[in-house]
């Protein structure tokens, strides 16, 4: 049975349970039954009975393909309802290869201790470590420190000085095989970290994994079936996945007329053929030097989505670049050089911020006219101010409702407080059902309807609410696995190979009915969480301005009925 380790920040007291009734549980599962069980729903997110959960999905630690993601949970200072955000990267693999399913950071160190801290966990111990020369550090050296230190092959999580800010648009960072930095990024996560005073976990790997099997030969013969249908279509992963990652989503979105553009206001990028996957992909093959395409973010990943953008010289400028990032720091603000977009992104990840966050709301800080649409040093003047910790860095930091509420604009791209991703829901609706519909806040992991393009319209306003909840009831059965959303595409032909790595690792018999019924058990869960954290069925909508304002170059607004709305419920 797995562990679960709790870390208590005010008496410093560390110690180790086994899971338990949570042994079932993985990453949003796990959050969710959690949190309804142990954090109260009307906690202030930065207060003391705050939570902070670090926890793998069930099949962490087994290095089948695409499924050691990390998840990171608590109440949410951007929502204020219950948040999991999802990451890549090595270390929830390495959690769980020490027989570790969860770790909880509990309560605030008190008053008068400043230091920073730094959770140590290795095969002879668990230990909290003072480290107050990380105060502040950003996150690309925290990463490299750490692992001087420690171990080069260390999994490590960590948030940068956003975080330890407190402000709102936080995220916490993982590291990526070479130390490239992934993220949680999404609900202040960060923030609730930087309120306990926590810099960062190290993870020595283990030398011998303590990851538990109820029956290996079952779980084996799913993993090598799932293998199999990766292996089958290596041939369309590398000419897609491995080589555009996300990035050649830009182009089919921009298209439709769905993409964020200048703030919202367009659906559509006239310079997009300048900063889309293709011309990324042309980039980074012209430059050579660092610059490289399909690349791993997690140990033993197949689909190998993730790349490194270089400069001119080949000198590595970020890694990655995704389709959010292009939309959110690019077309969003307009910016038509993929150069300004990865300086900007590095800064932002260096941050320990929200990329998606921090998009909407730089978009809404040249409504406010301190900025100004296509031009990356004005930008790169905010994300300073973020670093500097002003009082304006700190507004633009704790994102786009905060930002807008400062500056008097009401028109904010968001949903429960929190930013809309890369799709305009005026222009693919039954994406605006999910964000409005699901706990999690303007969330696309939560169901993205994008993929379902080809069957469902998305301008039609019949037919999107059944397909949301049904895509929010499969998607949270894939996050409780700990799998990443690229691998959705071949289990969900299969779903019964999910029932049968759950046996295989818990004991666990089900129906593949009964396997989507722990989705929408989760679903159910942060309902209810939020509807006592005071979040009631009333703020499940999109921002008034979107009902009446036509997205360009449809013209359309996002007008389904309220009854089909209700059909995307997870109550």
């Amino acid at each position: 049975m797995a562990t679960i380790v709790r870390v208590n920040m005010e008496t410093k007291e560390i110690t180790q349970e086994e899971a338990g009734k949570y042994n079932s549980y993985g990453s949003r599962g796990f959050i969710a039954r959690f949190m309804t069980d142990e954090v109260d729903p009307t906690c202030e997110p930065l207060g003391i009975k705050n939570k902070l959960i670090i926890c793998t999905g069930l099949l962490g630690g087994t290095m089948v393909s695409s499924s050691g993601r990390l998840s990171v949970g608590g109440k949410s200072p951007l929502t204020n309802g219950i948040k999991e955000a999802s990451s890549g990267g090595t270390a929830a693999n390495d959690m769980a290869r020490h027989g570790i399913r969860a770790i909880i950071f509990e309560k605030l160190p008190a008053a008068g201790d400043k230091n920073t801290y730094v959770l140590v966990i290795s095969e002879e111990s668990i230990k909290l470590e003072v480290m107050n020369e990380l105060l502040h550090m950003g996150a690309r050296n925290t990463i490299k420190t750490l692992r001087q230190k420690f171990s080069e092959k260390a999994g490590i999580i960590c948030t940068g000085p956003s975080g330890e800010y407190m402000m709102k648009g936080a995220g916490v960072v993982c590291a990526a095989p070479k130390g490239e930095m992934r993220f949680a990024a999404r609900g202040g996560m960060g923030a609730v970290m930087g309120s306990k005073r926590i810099k960062a976990i190290v993870i020595i790997p283990a030398v011998t994994s303590k990851m538990k099997y109820f029956d290996k030969a079952v779980f084996d013969e799913a993993a090598k079936e799932y293998h199999k249908m990766l292996i089958d279509a290596m041939p369309t992963i590398k000419k897609t996945n491995q080589l555009y990652g996300t990035t050649g989503m830009f182009k089919i979105v921009n298209e439709l007329g769905l993409c964020p553009t200048r703030n919202f206001t367009l659906g559509a990028f006239d310079q997009h053929k300048e900063i889309g996957g293709e011309k990324m992909v042309e980039l980074i093959q012209a430059r050579g030097g660092e610059g490289k395409t399909g690349q791993s973010c997690m140990n033993g990943c197949m689909i190998k989505c993730m790349s490194t953008f270089p400069d001119e010289n080949g000198k590595s400028i970020c890694s990655t670049v995704q389709y959010e990032n292009l939309s959110l720091l690019g077309s969003n603000l307009c910016l038509a050089s993929l150069d300004s977009i990865a300086r900007l992104n590095d800064k932002v990840n260096d941050l320990g911020l929200d990329a998606i966050e921090t998009g909407a709301a730089l978009g809404i800080a040249v409504e406010a006219g301190i900025a100004e649409f296509g031009n990356e040093e004005s930008f790169m003047k905010l994300l300073n101010e973020i670093e500097a910790a002003t009082p304006l860095g700190r507004v633009i930091g704790s994102g786009v409702k905060t930002t807008g509420e400062v500056f008097g604009i009401n028109d904010l791209p968001m949903s429960k407080g929190q930013a809309f991703p890369g799709y305009d829901p005026r222009a693919l609706k039954g994406n605006g059902v999910t964000f409005a519909m699901t706990s999690q806040g303007g969330d696309h992991t939560t169901g993205n309807l994008y993929g379902a393009r080809a069957t469902m319209p998305p301008l039609a306003c019949e037919g999107q609410g059944d397909l949301s909840r049904k895509t929010q009831l499969q998607m949270a059965g894939l996050e409780n696995m700990g799998f990443c959303i690229f691998s959705r595409s071949y289990l969900f032909k299969k779903p019964e190979l999910f029932t049968k790595f759950a046996y295989g690792i818990c004991g666990d018999k089900m129906t593949v009915e009964e396997f989507w019924e722990q989705g929408h058990e989760t679903a159910r869960l942060e309902y209810e969480y939020n509807v006592k954290s005071g979040i009631s069925p009333a703020q499940d909508k999109l921002p008034e301005y979107m009902y009446r304002v036509p997205l360009p170059p449809h013209d359309s607004v996002f007008d389904l009925s309220d009854e089909e709305m209700q059909k995307g419920r997870l109550n």
